[in-house]
């Protein structure tokens, strides 16, 4: 039986097991969002509460230093249902996620962004895909117009490099928008890397998914908090965590050069004995001395990547640091109380 046969038939069998009232964790990262936070409330409550589930949701700041987390503590106060984790410091967004993740309470998680550059109204559609028997919905950005030509370029080429190099597959194009099980949740929580690449973890873990396309909005306010090194950082943790084939490239690529070099010396030593000795020639020396320098510190610095990964992981220091919890009133719990007034 072929692989997506054994799919079809895990899928089918999962969605007999699936809980009538599950829980919903919508799970938030957030950095410096004043601007966008009251408004992604806003549009997220409406589509939750037309999901009939109990939801909480799960913010994490990470960080911010203007007005986001006093923003959140007040609508938490007020009944929005969930907690907001506090970060000692700014961890970055994987982190951020990594926390969010085992903060969350409920049966599905979603993952979504606070730009509203994620359409809340897919959540209807993720759940739907859930019920029919995947693990993992993920958002399949078709249209990316709202971006740069520079960052759709780069983006594209990092995908199809890192599916080339990496020995799992990920989705190209595919954020970290998406609804996952519970059994998901658990499985990414056994991971203990320090360096997170949280889309690749997610695709690492397995797990039957589906996609679904849809066209991506500019943000509604605020800017982006990734800049170009961002990205290029993001990206050389994403190929290190998942792939030593770099490594593999410079072992034979070295191997040439020294067999090149090899060659090219034992020519020099019989023209030598043969010809005697030529002018010596500047040109060709430093050729040949920038050459090989510049490829030994190539592969240095390779190697020095992966080392620092090793020192980091060697460290075992926690991905993340949780400064203060702030817990809003569950909706049940809003529910009774307002129930227990009447009476």
């Amino acid at each position: 039986m072929n692989k997506a046969a054994d799919s079809k038939i895990y899928v089918s069998r999962r969605e007999s097991t699936r809980p009538d009232a599950p829980v919903l964790s919508v799970i938030v990262p957030v950095f410096n969002e004043e601007e966008v936070i009251g408004h992604f409330v806003e549009a997220t409550r409406p589509v939750l509460e037309r999901t009939g589930l109990v939801y909480e949701y799960v913010f994490i700041d990470d960080g911010s230093r203007d007005a986001t987390a006093d923003i959140l503590a007040e609508k938490l106060k007020s009944g929005l249902p969930g907690r907001l984790l506090g970060l000692s410091r700014n961890f970055g967004k994987e982190a951020a996620l990594s926390a969010g993740l085992e903060a969350a309470r409920g049966d599905i998680a979603v993952i979504i962004d606070a730009d509203l550059q994620d359409p809340p109204d897919l959540i209807l559609q993720m759940l739907d895909g859930w019920k029919a028997g995947y693990d993992v919905i993920y958002g399949l950005r078709v249209n990316r117009s709202s971006d740069t030509l520079m960052k759709r370029s780069t983006a594209n080429m990092f995908y199809k490099l890192f599916n080339r190099l990496a020995n799992i597959d990920m989705p190209a194009n595919a954020g970290d928008f998406r609804l996952i099980d519970r059994a998901v949740i658990d499985a990414l929580l056994k991971l203990p890397e320090r360096s997170r690449f949280m889309k690749g973890l997610f695709a690492w873990v397995g797990f039957p998914a589906m996609a679904i396309p849809y066209e991506r909005p500019a943000r509604m306010a605020g800017r982006g908090k990734f800049n170009y090194w961002k990205l290029w950082n993001f990206a050389l943790d994403g190929l290190t965590g998942f792939t030593t084939l770099p490594l593999r490239v410079w072992f034979y690529g070295g191997a040439l050069i020294s067999l090149a070099a090899f060659a090219y010396a034992f020519f020099l030593t019989l023209r030598t004995i043969f010809y005697g000795v030529d002018w010596p020639g500047y040109a060709s020396l430093m050729v040949a001395l920038l050459f090989f320098s510049g490829a030994q510190l190539l592969s240095i610095g390779m190697i020095g990547e992966y080392i620092a990964r090793l020192f980091n992981e060697a460290k075992q220091r926690p991905v993340y640091i949780v400064q203060d919890v702030i817990e809003g009133t569950p909706k049940e719990t809003a529910k009774t109380d307002k129930d227990a007034n009447a009476g």
